[in-house]
């Protein structure tokens, strides 16, 4: 049995590129047992409050050491943080505004990322907890990241793969929707790219 988390960041909804396609990829992979579950996790539709000095301030302290004000902050961020708990396979669906990813998806790891729970610091230095994840990030752009003279302004990958790998995913596979702004022709060689490599995904899987 896989336990499936589909997260999607995008404003956009129904027409979202990034949003199709890591729901195709979801969809499959649920499919290939009766047994499998999926949760889908839409922070357009329902953000997670970004962290502010209440819920900072509850986060650093010990529950008995929290006033009452700060034990009513960890909850939603709790939540959230269990909704990892035990998916074995992840995908997740930003796309690139601004060369990153949406301040939504910011904010979901901002709460998740927990120092004891996702990750430890030890002697020897910090080590991921989330382990044994299969991670799929699904990436639209207009442009073209994934090579060429635009790659060093893609901040997304490089920030996700890092922080993932931090909370212990480091399995991690990339699909690229880019150049969309290109015209109808790249629109449509980057579509057949994507569900080609969606495809190929789902059924190594």
């Amino acid at each position: 049995m896989s336990n499936i988390l589909l997260i999607t960041s995008s404003p956009r909804g129904d027409e979202s590129v990034s949003n199709k396609f890591s729901g195709e990829l979801a969809n499959k992979l649920k499919a290939k047992s009766a047994s499998n579950t999926l949760v889908h996790r839409d922070l357009a539709a329902d953000p997670i409050p970004h962290l502010d000095t209440v819920k900072t301030a509850a986060i650093r302290k010990a529950p008995d050491q929290r006033t009452v004000k700060k034990r009513l902050q960890p909850t939603i961020p709790t939540s959230w943080l269990q909704s990892l708990w035990p998916p074995t396979l992840s995908s997740s669906a930003p796309v690139l505004i601004n060369f990153n990813i949406y301040s939504g998806l910011k904010s979901w790891i901002d709460n998740v990322a927990r120092a004891g729970q996702t990750f430890k610091y030890t002697e020897t230095g910090p080590v991921g907890l989330a382990t044994g994840k299969k991670v799929y990030i699904v990436l639209a752009a207009a442009g073209v990241y994934s090579e060429g003279p635009a790659v060093s302004m893609n901040h997304a990958v490089p920030y996700l793969k890092t922080v993932l790998g931090f909370m212990g995913m480091t399995d991690v596979e990339v699909i690229y929707v880019e150049g969309l702004a290109f015209g109808p022709e790249a629109v449509e060689k980057a579509v057949a790219a994507a569900e080609a490599k969606v495809a190929e995904l789902a059924q190594a899987a």
